[in-house]
């Protein structure tokens, strides 16, 4: 069951990647994005990486969700609802983007990869954790603040009213 949801995930994120080129929105193309990432996210948590599969959500959905109020603070198209083209020169994109994935195809077979040295740890969570923060946990915490209050500052500078006028009536 696990392995049939795997594959169900792998398939999905790529036709919502594939999603992103497609459709003729800048919205739709955000949320294709956030869809895949999603199912990226749930592949994580199926193979046993609890800890970077909620992180994978987590960040994908704030990030998409900040992405889309910028979109529709500052394009002309409100909303980005309104159809345009999402690419250029499909041809020489479609020509480079086959090269690319064909390297890096025939690099995964072609590399020598290496033999597992050592057993994994009893908990691999809190030794990825250990491992990426390590003695920086202060200060991831307070960088994870200071963007938290630069997202809310941004939203309410953006807004039509200003921060004073709350108890104005411009009826």
């Amino acid at each position: 069951m696990v392995d049939a949801g795997f594959w169900v995930l792998a398939v999905a994120a790529v036709g919502f990647g594939v999603a992103v080129f497609v459709v003729d929105s800048m919205a739709r193309a955000t949320f294709a994005l956030l869809a895949s990432f999603l199912c990226v996210g749930g592949e994580l948590l199926l193979v046993g990486l609890s800890y970077l599969g909620v992180l994978i959500v987590l960040m994908m959905i704030m990030e998409m969700l900040v992405m889309v109020v910028f979109m529709v603070m500052y394009m002309m198209n409100p909303a980005g609802l309104m159809p345009m083209t999402m690419t250029h020169n499909a041809r020489g994109a479609l020509a480079i983007s086959a090269g690319a994935f064909a390297a890096l195809a025939a690099g995964i077979f072609a590399a020598p990869w290496p033999e597992r040295a050592g057993r994994p740890p009893p908990d691999p969570t809190f030794a990825l954790g250990a491992s990426i923060m390590g003695p920086k946990m202060l200060v991831m915490m307070v960088l994870g603040v200071a963007i938290l209050a630069t997202m809310i500052a941004s939203v309410v500078l953006a807004t039509s009213r200003g921060r004073y006028e709350r108890g104005r009536d411009d009826a």
